[in-house]
């Protein structure tokens, strides 16, 4: 299984990621990607997953500015970039080569992060989409500020190669314990269990 894993390493230099991740703040990706390894440690879900769908979970955003100032009305009403990342960071992890399920799982987590996008009402989030909600929550900057933020490059990938470390230790605990997080059924709720 690990010989096969996809890094966020791999993600995070990419073109298609070097491109569309500043838009939604480099730094804001990296730290909740960190956030959600804390909080699928804390919850006992899948730290793969969850941490890919930190690091991607802006990669939809696009820039909504207007005579050079952020322009948080019209990103409010007219923003897609849930559905937009979704679809990017879906089509970025198939090309990496991520299991087939595992991109899904990360592709609706990412869907349902933010209760910006209409699509996110009235949904009951698995706990998976849960995570990453408030792991995008829990950046301490709101708004403008933790998207326009900046990080040197060399320092989010040194973060982001720390985190692989620490996500590759518990994917060896996890394949020895047949973890039922990374086998293909891991953004469901509780009630898609019981059937």
């Amino acid at each position: 299984m690990l010989t096969e894993h996809v890094t966020l390493e791999t993600l995070i230099t990419d073109s298609v990621a070097k491109k569309h991740l500043p838009q939604g703040g480099l730094r804001h990706a990296v730290i909740t990607a960190e956030n959600a390894f804390e909080l699928a440690n804390e919850r006992q879900l899948c730290v793969d997953i969850a941490t890919k769908a930190g690091l991607l979970h802006d990669i939809g955003h696009t820039t909504w500015e207007h005579q050079g100032e952020w322009d948080y009305e019209s990103y409010n009403y007219y923003d897609i970039h849930t559905i937009k990342g979704a679809e990017r960071a879906h089509e970025l992890l198939i090309f990496k080569g991520e299991d087939l399920s595992k991109a899904r799982t990360v592709a609706l987590a990412i869907l349902f992060h933010s209760d910006s996008s209409p699509i996110s009402e009235n949904v009951e989030l698995t706990p998976l989409q849960q995570l990453v909600f408030d792991a995008d929550d829990m950046d301490e900057l709101k708004d403008k500020e933790r998207h326009n933020l900046e990080i040197d490059f060399a320092e989010a990938l040194e973060r982001v190669r720390r985190l692989d470390m620490l996500v590759y230790q518990s994917l060896q605990n996890c394949s020895a314990l047949q973890c039922k997080d990374c086998n293909g059924r891991v953004g469901e709720t509780d009630a898609e269990k019981r059937d």
